[in-house]
């Protein structure tokens, strides 16, 4: 048959983490196309179309990495959620390995 259900691999939560990171890809050019037309408007209609423009198109980038903070903050409730043990980390390894004052000198 050529359209099988799907067996659910991954938890809601995850998927919808999924969806957030994707969506960034649209999200930062929408929202700074739309600042920079929306500050035009906005600026003309005051008589300033030129820093009606850069201050929209200020506004987009700002909006753009709010997103992209939301997106990463969620990003790290999840993994803290996810992880049994606060030490199990990359940097865990290094930590333990810079603790111990051996390397080599070189001789």
């Amino acid at each position: 048959m050529l359209f099988r259900q799907k067996k659910s691999g991954g938890d809601a939560r995850e998927r919808s983490l999924w969806g957030d990171l994707i969506s960034l890809g649209m999200v930062f050019p929408i929202a700074i196309v739309l600042g920079w037309y929306l500050g035009q408007w906005i600026g003309g209609m005051f008589g300033y179309p030129v820093q009606g423009r850069l201050i929209g198109l200020a506004w987009g980038i700002l909006t753009g990495f709010w997103e992209l903070f939301k997106v990463a903050k969620k990003l790290d409730k999840y993994d803290a959620s996810n992880s049994g043990d606060a030490n199990d980390g990359p940097d865990s390894n290094f930590n333990s390995k810079s603790d111990s004052g051996g390397g080599s000198d070189g001789a």
